[in-house]
């Protein structure tokens, strides 16, 4: 395996457990800890997903610049990065701020449901996880 191939590689699996880790199991245990309030597991998790968010679009640049070292790149690389980096920009820059934003306004409550902006969130990590793995075994099998 090439350097480029294999940085990518380690990129997308690095991203792809980081994301796995974060948004799917710290996210929903945080708030069983003891002595946990909605507002302190909130709190937590807006500096945790915007450390993440940042890391990301760290992961993100370098893909997209590994693209210019390995050209012409398969259109499938192409096409998944640029879905990850349009995945997070959605997260990062839209649906985060204003989630962040419903906090500041103290919109938390224990018995509320699950707002529209955070099911919207979980779905983008969601289809996220799907395109890293799917680059993950494509630049594998490459």
């Amino acid at each position: 395996m090439d350097a480029v191939p294999a940085m990518q590689t380690a990129i997308v699996f690095v991203w792809l457990g980081m994301v796995l880790g974060i948004s799917f199991l710290e996210a929903s245990l945080k708030f069983r800890a003891p002595g946990i309030t909605i507002a302190l597991g909130v709190g937590i998790g807006r500096l945790v997903f915007r450390a993440l968010n940042l890391i990301e679009g760290v992961f993100a640049l370098v893909l997209v610049a590994t693209l210019v070292f390995a050209w012409p790149p398969a259109p499938w690389t192409v096409t998944i990065v640029l879905g990850l980096v349009l995945v997070l920009a959605i997260g990062a820059g839209v649906l985060r701020p204003r989630m962040d934003a419903r906090v500041r306004r103290g919109e938390l409550s224990e018995g509320q449901p699950r707002h529209a902006l955070h099911i919207g969130f979980v779905a983008l990590e969601t289809v996220k996880v799907l395109l890293l793995l799917a680059l993950g075994i494509l630049l594998l099998a490459s």
